[in-house]
């Protein structure tokens, strides 16, 4: 069954490791090109995230050599990868081809600068979160102890991506920073985040936030990390389908999706360490939902909430 995997950090290991892996089949990296086949990823989203530790001066620099990285290096050697810069996009893959799209993990490379930000989306952003676990000029992370929400600049950020048809990320976020996005997004989206019911972590969702996700009509994508799966660290396949389980129960089987953060993980859920286990999940999902149901969870119900598409 073909998915749809909204977040990796394929960009930042190339760039960590200045090119000298190759995203074809490089075993270092989890969501190499010939795992994504085996694991029947029809499309992934790859996420530009920069460490909040680098100088300021130099964000939008590493942002811009990440970008690179995903044009000549996941794109420009594989002709069967197939940049997504449209929505519809999606409907356009042919059998073989693995759909890219390039989304943003904080806006920590654009400071205060907005005219940054339209440069990505012209690169083909389609995602934006407005900050990681830290706080910057937009936004508090999950990780700030102030616990602050958006600022008038992460609040114009959403604003600019409403009027581009662009997904704006709680992930992350701060729980006021959620309700705010919430509250003035168009198209909410957890690219990869969990129940905070079922595990306790500040990355993980409430189900106040799901709910009203939910209700406006967002997308929430379970992640694969077992930090964020069980407060124990450790985690197998049917911990983590719990969380779609909470998920529906609170009104989402139609609006919950996958984002298994490869790459960005140090540990991992037992048969789903890397790109090619992904139809391990398939399948014990298949034990408990629908095909139709599963389906929707694979991708369906990410495409079916796509921006300009209809909800």
């Amino acid at each position: 069954m073909n998915i749809i995997d909204l977040h990796c950090d394929v960009l930042w290991r190339l760039w960590e490791t200045k090119g000298v892996l190759r995203f074809a089949d490089a075993p270092e990296l989890q969501a190499n090109k010939a795992r994504l086949h085996q694991g029947q990823v029809k499309a992934q989203c790859f996420a530009i995230f920069i460490e909040p530790e680098l100088p300021s001066d130099q964000k939008f620099q590493v942002a811009l050599e990440q970008i690179d990285y995903f044009y000549q290096e996941v794109l420009g050697r594989n002709p069967d990868m197939v940049h997504i810069k449209d929505w519809s996009d999606f409907d356009r893959l042919k059998i073989g081809q693995i759909g890219a799209m390039l989304t943003l993990e904080g806006v920590d490379a654009i400071g205060n600068d907005l005219a940054k930000l339209h440069i990505l989306y012209q690169l083909g952003v389609r995602s934006v979160g407005l900050t990681w676990n830290n706080a910057n000029l937009a936004a508090d992370g999950a990780g700030e102890p102030r616990g602050g929400g958006l600022t008038l600049l992460g609040k114009e950020i959403v604003s600019l991506n409403n009027q581009h048809q662009i997904f704006t990320d709680v992930s992350h976020l701060s729980d006021k920073g959620i309700w705010d996005v919430i509250e003035l997004a168009q198209y909410p989206i957890a690219s990869h985040s969990n129940a905070r019911t079922l595990c306790n972590h500040p990355r993980n969702l409430t189900d106040e936030q799901a709910a009203a996700m939910f209700k406006k009509g967002g997308l929430i994508h379970v992640v694969y990390n077992p930090p964020f799966i069980k407060e124990t660290g450790k985690a197998t396949i049917t911990d983590l389908v719990k969380h779609i389980d909470h998920f529906c129960s609170l009104g989402g089987v139609k609006q919950i999706g996958l984002g298994s953060d490869f790459d960005g993980i140090t540990s991992f859920v037992v048969d789903l360490e890397d790109a090619s286990k992904q139809q391990n999940l398939i399948n014990e999902l298949l034990k408990h939902y629908s095909e139709d149901e599963v389906r929707g969870f694979a991708g369906q119900n990410f495409l079916d909430h796509r921006p300009g598409i209809g909800k």
